[in-house]
């Protein structure tokens, strides 16, 4: 059974999920081009690190940083062995679920321009590609997502 809990980054499990999800992306893309949160980073108060666990053993990580009233899915991974049961989306639904429960207004993301099972499973989850968020450059290597959570109510 898959269980997702809210856990700190900062144990030898977790960083070595964090690793392995590092090495991929760099597989994929040219580490200039790599935006990542490290450990250390993603344990500050703005970040939110929820775990996916099976009996006990990590297998899937993914993160919520504030930004204001805007919400940034980070450091999405699910290990190989475990890709494809939509955990990656139950991970985003937590995610999104604090988010809303924050008032959270919309929800963004950056992730490589080689990553299609992602795309997919951010489309299942209501997001839709956009122009770049945040400070995130436009090189070519990123692909952007945005879900509206809260309308904006005029005054």
């Amino acid at each position: 059974m898959i269980t997702i809990g809210i856990e700190t980054p900062l144990t030898g499990e977790i960083r070595a999920l964090i690793a392995e999800l590092n090495a991929v992306l760099h597989a994929l893309t040219p580490p200039e081009h790599c935006y990542h949160l490290t450990a250390e980073q993603m344990a500050e108060p703005s970040t939110t690190v929820f775990i996916a666990r099976e009996d006990g053993v990590v297998v899937a990580c993914g993160a919520l940083k504030r930004h204001g009233e805007v919400g940034e899915v980070k450091r999405m991974y699910t290990r190989p062995a475990w890709q494809g049961r939509g955990i990656g989306g139950r991970i985003v639904a937590e995610i999104e679920k604090v988010a809303r429960g924050e008032r959270v207004r919309r929800l963004v993301l950056e992730t490589g321009d080689r990553h299609p099972a992602a795309w997919r499973m951010y489309q299942r989850a209501g997001f839709r590609r956009c122009a770049p968020v945040l400070d995130y450059p436009d090189t070519g290597w990123s692909v952007f997502y945005e879900k509206p959570l809260l309308e904006v109510v005029a005054a």
